[in-house]
C-alpha cells in the first residue's frame, strides 16, 4: 500500500488508524472462510445467485479488512475496503482487477434493487476458489510475522 494515498485516506477520513487487534483480525479472517464454506453449500440457480454473490462478496471483504487492521487501520467505508487486496501477490493477481466490478455489483444489488445475474455469482465464486485461500494463507503468514512469540490458533 502506497503510503502517500494513506496519508490521503487517512486525511480524507475514509480509513483510521487502529491497533492491531490480532484475534479480530483471526475472527475476520475464519468468519469469512466458515461464511464462504456455507455458501458454496447453496445450490446456485436464478432465486440464490443474489444471495451468492452477497455472501461470498462479503467474505472477499472480510479478508480486505482484515488486511488493513493487520496493517494499523480501520477502512470507514466498502469503497476503500478492497484497496486492500490489491496488492497482494498471488498466483492469479489478474483476477484481482474484477474487484472494482464486484463492489459496483455488489451496490447495485444492494441500493439499486438488481438482482445478480448466475454469471455474476459464478465469477465470484471462482474468484474466491482461486483467489480466497491464497489470501487466507497471506494474511495468516502475516499474523504470524506480526507476532512469532505467540501461538495464535488461525
Amino acid at each position: 500500500m502506497k503510503k502517500e494515498f494513506i496519508g490521503v485516506w487517512l486525511k480524507s477520513r475514509i480509513i483510521r488508524n487502529r491497533q492491531r487487534d490480532i484475534e479480530k483480525i483471526i475472527s475476520m479472517i475464519n468468519s469469512a472462510e466458515i461464511n464462504a464454506k456455507v455458501t458454496k453449500s447453496i445450490k446456485l440457480n436464478n432465486d440464490t445467485a443474489t444471495l451468492i454473490f452477497r455472501e461470498i462478496y462479503e467474505s472477499v471483504r472480510q479478508l480486505a479488512d482484515a488486511k488493513w487492521w493487520l496493517l494499523g487501520y480501520e477502512p470507514l467505508n466498502h469503497e476503500i475496503s478492497l484497496e486492500a487486496l490489491k496488492d497482494f501477490d498471488i498466483k492469479d493477481k489478474l483476477k484481482l482487477n474484477s474487484l472494482d466490478r464486484f463492489k459496483k455489483t455488489r451496490h447495485d444489488v444492494n441500493y439499486r434493487g438488481f438482482r445478480a445475474t448466475i454469471q455474476q455469482a459464478e465469477e465470484i465464486l471462482d474468484f474466491w476458489d482461486k483467489c480466497g485461500g491464497e489470501i487466507i494463507k497471506k494474511l495468516r503468514d502475516e499474523i504470524g510475522e506480526a507476532n512469532p512469540r505467540e501461538n495464535h490458533k488461525v
